[in-house]
């Protein structure tokens, strides 16, 4: 079945038609903004900027600014409660977390993210601005946070209040974390509907995974620079990461199914590991893997079969994606 995509870009959002088969561009709208991330829910869009949030009502068509309560512009991370599609988390840079509970029409801040962020002097190595939050996961009541480079956030009463899960010190150090600890610069994080606790987190030191909600830490690969992992909806335990030798260095695509107890490659007609580009984010969409490279590039597999393709490849510049009705 053809469904719709939509790319966040540098020149605004791509809408496109998409099937395993066919992918083709239909438009470009909001092109004067930096699209940083997209999510969406039925007709409902909602986009972070450089310059703030904007939602539509109708697939793409129209839009409109979303700023009633925002006390920042520069988003990095959106994502609705998949439960609750009005509850909308937004992260931005310096680090702080928005939450908006009417799907995007009014948002309040939630002040202990800067308190913390200012307590510990969160940074960001490549921007002068005050670390940034670049992802959440939503289970229930709960709710995780990656903050880099700061550490890992944690809500148990649907983002309403915030604080540092036990295992992340708070402190912007890029040294290898004390055992049992996860390192400081978090860049995603991920779980499973098996258990809220179960955290699954790429970090500049390395893949980490939690499972007792944040109290300890394991690192599950060799040391490594990772800032994407796709968990297997109806295995917790069967990964894929994106590890590299740094920062766009030497990108790689890995397996698991044993929550990181060995790994395999799974590159197929890719040909890595690419020297001075790495895997940003993975998607997964019906029995099929999206890989977006911090290049801007994106490539499509069939989970299982692994042998990835380049799609939308007039495209140079995708920050970040949503297909029709996923979060």
């Amino acid at each position: 079945m053809e469904e719709m995509i939509f790319l966040a870009s540098d020149l605004g959002l791509i809408r496109g038609s998409f099937s395993p088969e066919k992918r083709e561009i239909i438009d470009r709208s909001l092109t004067e903004q930096k699209v940083t991330s997209v999510i969406a829910a039925g007709d409902h869009l909602i986009v972070g900027t450089w310059e703030g949030i904007f939602q539509s009502s109708d697939r793409g068509e129209s839009w409109s600014a979303a700023a009633n309560g925002l006390r920042n512009e520069h988003v990095r991370w959106l994502a609705f409660h998949p439960e609750k599609r009005e509850l909308v988390m937004a992260g931005f840079e310096p680090a702080t977390i928005h939450i908006s509970e009417d799907a995007a029409i009014t948002w309040n801040e939630r002040p202990e993210i800067a308190r913390l962020r200012d307590h510990f002097n969160w940074m960001l190595p490549y921007s002068p601005k005050s670390g940034c939050v670049r992802g959440f996961y939503l289970q229930g009541s709960r709710a995780y946070a990656a903050v880099e480079v700061g550490g890992l956030l944690r809500s148990d009463d649907w983002g309403k209040s915030w604080s540092l899960v036990p295992a992340s010190s708070g402190i912007p150090d890029f040294g290898l974390p004390a055992t049992g600890a996860i390192h400081a610069d978090v860049h995603s994080v991920n779980g499973h509907p098996s258990s809220a606790d179960l955290i699954i987190a790429p970090t500049g030191g390395g893949f980490f995974i939690s499972e007792d909600g944040g109290e300890s830490f394991e690192r599950r690969y060799p040391p490594c620079y990772c800032r994407a992992v796709w968990v297997d909806p109806a295995d917790a335990s069967h990964l894929v990461l994106g590890p590299a030798g740094g920062v766009d260095r030497n990108g790689r695509i890995m397996e698991t199914f044993n929550s990181g107890e060995s790994w395999a490659p799974i590159e197929s007609g890719l040909e890595t590991p690419w020297p001075r580009t790495m895997v940003e984010r993975f998607y997964g969409h019906e029995g099929h893997l999206l890989a977006l490279l911090s290049n801007g590039s994106l490539f499509l597999s069939e989970v299982g079969l692994w042998n990835w393709v380049q799609i939308f490849d007039e495209v140079t510049d995708i920050r970040a994606l949503a297909v029709e009705d996923s979060v």
